[in-house]
């Protein structure tokens, strides 16, 4: 027979349920703690790509370089290959035709280019002397008070002077700089000279490799983008995207580069600049730079044009008129291209420039806009970067 248990008979702790009013009950916040762990991971991730892109920037600028410049001539070897030119004489046909017309050109402008080298030291005199007329001549307030603080400086000094003969004479340390060493000098314009020459060289053959690869790299990403057909749709949309932005960027900075180079050439052989192609060709360069590069053109010109006619309307009249082709040429033209394939947000494409021109210089400055580019058309396609597209679009 049993026995009911009796009412003194202790309970364990864990049988003990207490009954809590669900509005009442207040759990811990997992979502924020969850949020602000992968935000401190995604910082932490940020920083050290960025410093992996810094120590790494000679290899990754070599890199980028030879991938625009395969995406920029593709389209030539796809041609040649259309009409059954096999993809490696096309390939190498094509390289072969862009070094010999940079080696040509560079031959065609010999002259004038030495003839600015040569009249660097007389130009550097000049803006000296020039500089130092103005200082004697513009002797202005702020100088004044300098003088005046000088001279007040003096007087005082010699009140509080007294002999005081337990006083130690103050020893004077002059510090003498390294004498200018010209052997110095040239081997590093020298080392520098080189090492551009090997980076050109390794682009040169890294664009032709790629070339020759044709669509082996696609087919090997579309390959390991996963087993799911939604993947590798993806991936070649992301792709295609890649490779039609990047071509229509390139073949705007041709048009438009080339077109500032012609006005350029132009106008200042109208003016009367000596060595007009030359600083023609050095605008069309510039002008790859967005917002700096024509100003960088405008202050050296205008100088140039100084030197030449010793007149600061003439200067003037030079460096305005190279600022009114990049305007006119960046607003027509470069705004209605840069619009039919990627509407970029003007604030995102200068910080960005800011950011590229702090990590990697001038390299940084030039390569800016397409890795923008490509980071908003990977952005479009990828849910969780869909903020990032947002941002960068207009």
């Amino acid at each position: 027979m049993e026995t009911a248990p009796q009412s003194n008979q202790t309970v364990p702790a864990e049988a003990v349920i207490v009954a809590v009013e669900p509005d009442k009950l207040t759990l811990p916040p997992k979502h924020e703690t969850v949020a602000t762990h992968n935000l401190a991971l995604t910082l932490l991730a940020t920083l050290a790509l960025v410093f992996a892109l810094n120590w790494a920037q000679s290899f990754v600028i070599s890199l980028l370089l030879g991938i625009l410049f395969a995406y920029t001539l593709n389209p030539l070897v796809a041609w040649l290959e259309y009409i059954k030119v096999p993809r490696l004489i096309g390939a190498t046909l094509v390289m072969l035709a862009v070094v010999s017309t940079i080696v040509l050109c560079s031959y065609a402008l010999r002259g004038e280019l030495q003839t600015i080298v040569d009249e660097l030291p007389k130009a550097t005199s000049k803006l000296s002397s020039v500089v130092s007329h103005w200082r004697k001549g513009q002797l202005g307030a702020m100088q004044k008070v300098q003088n005046a603080a000088s001279a007040l400086e003096k007087v005082t000094n010699q009140v509080a002077a007294t002999p005081d003969t337990g006083r130690r004479t103050p020893t004077y340390v002059l510090v003498t700089p390294p004498a200018f060493k010209l052997s110095t000098l040239l081997w590093t314009s020298w080392a520098g000279v080189m090492a551009f020459l090997g980076q050109a060289i390794m682009v040169a053959f890294l664009t032709y490799f790629l070339l020759l690869s044709g669509d082996t790299f696609k087919r090997k990403l579309v390959r390991l983008a996963g087993p799911t057909l939604a993947r590798r749709k993806i991936t070649v949309h992301i792709l295609d995207d890649i490779n039609s932005s990047i071509q229509n960027y390139m073949f705007m900075l041709l048009i438009t580069n080339a077109m500032v180079g012609v006005l350029t050439w132009a106008v200042f052989s109208w003016l009367g600049l000596e060595n007009a192609g030359a600083w023609a060709v050095a605008a069309s360069v510039l002008h790859i730079i967005p917002y700096f590069g024509p100003a960088i053109t405008a202050a050296i010109t205008g100088m140039a044009a100084f030197i030449q006619f010793d007149s600061v309307s003439t200067a003037l009249t030079v460096a305005g008129a190279s600022l009114l082709i990049a305007t006119l040429i960046g607003t027509l033209v470069t705004t209605w291209m840069t619009g039919r394939f990627a509407k970029m947000n003007t604030a995102a494409v200068f910080i960005s420039l800011l950011f590229w021109t702090w990590l990697w210089g001038v390299w940084g400055m030039l390569l800016s806009i397409p890795i923008i580019v490509i980071v908003r058309v990977v952005s479009q396609h990828i849910e969780q970067l869909h903020p990032v597209a947002e941002l960068l679009g207009e």
